[in-house]
């Protein structure tokens, strides 16, 4: 059974180097929308502001999914 990187390897064969210009630049797009590791940034005095608002208004406090549905009169 072949795999996919074989069975695009098999079409890309297959297609004239007069066409392959678009096969390049098609293959440009997709590796664009590939997502890698996502960068680490060093937070801000903004995002540190934000964390300590976040610390303080939070309490630890839980609720179920059902009452959240119900504080905000949804039927789930």
């Amino acid at each position: 059974m072949m795999s996919n990187r074989d069975k695009v390897i098999s079409i890309i064969d297959r297609i004239p180097d007069c066409k392959m210009v678009y096969v390049l630049d098609m293959m440009k797009s997709i590796q664009g929308l590939i997502v890698s590791e996502p960068e680490e940034v060093e937070p801000d005095a903004w995002d540190i502001k934000m964390l300590d608002e976040a610390e303080t208004i939070n309490d630890g406090t839980t609720i179920t999914l059902e009452e959240l549905a119900k504080d905000l009169n949804l039927d789930v």
